[in-house]
């Protein structure tokens, strides 16, 4: 890690998800340290941090997370069929902890270095194959999840979103979001689909 990576604190929200930069995120709200972190979030324009738990659950005892997770940008806020309070947010950036503390609510908060963006890359041929696949994944939920902007000749956005959309555990979602390079994470996925279809015709 350089050492003249940008830091800052944030408020981290640990989920049973992995969020890619560019991808979209729904919550429900019910938790009295998550509905300050969001009030919070609203008043001063500001993101919170998605991070995948290891140990531990959403609700309750602050769990465990991995390291590496994404920046979240509220959207939009909307009241659910249940009264609660429900959100969307995109996924802006990720990034490594460095140290956390928790709050006197239990509210789980982090120093983090922020990973700088990958750069546009184009497809390579070897990889065409997955930007086919993703147009039809996403042709078949558009009604409810929709990035903005489609960018299918960039490696990295092509990765992210069909890392995103694939029937991956979590482990594997993780595994993927740390890979820096947009070919490598391409190159996985070329490992991984085939392994996806097999499974799925055994079923």
């Amino acid at each position: 890690m350089s050492i003249d990576q940008p830091t800052q604190k944030i408020p981290i929200f640990p989920l049973n998800t992995v969020l890619f930069p560019g991808g979209p995120l729904s919550l429900r709200i019910f938790e009295p340290r998550y509905l300050d972190m969001v009030r919070d979030c609203a008043a001063q324009d500001s993101e919170f941090g998605v991070n995948l738990i290891v140990d531990g659950k959403e609700a309750g005892e602050t769990p465990s997370t991995v390291v590496m997770g994404t920046t979240a940008r509220i959207q939009d806020f909307y009241t659910m069929d249940d009264g609660l309070l429900g959100i969307t947010a995109i996924g802006v950036q990720r990034y490594r902890i460095l140290k956390t503390a928790v709050r006197d609510n239990g509210l789980l908060t982090a120093e983090v270095a922020l990973v700088p963006p990958a750069p546009t890359q184009p497809l390579k041929t070897e990889h065409l194959l997955l930007r086919t696949l993703l147009e039809r994944l996403l042709d078949s939920v558009s009604e409810h999840y929709n990035p903005q902007p489609v960018r299918l000749e960039d490696a990295d956005w092509v990765g992210s979103r069909l890392s995103e959309l694939l029937p991956l555990d979590g482990t594997t979602r993780q595994m993927l979001l740390e890979l820096d390079d947009p070919g490598r994470r391409l190159d996985r996925l070329l490992e991984i689909v085939p392994q996806l279809q097999s499974d799925q015709g055994q079923d």
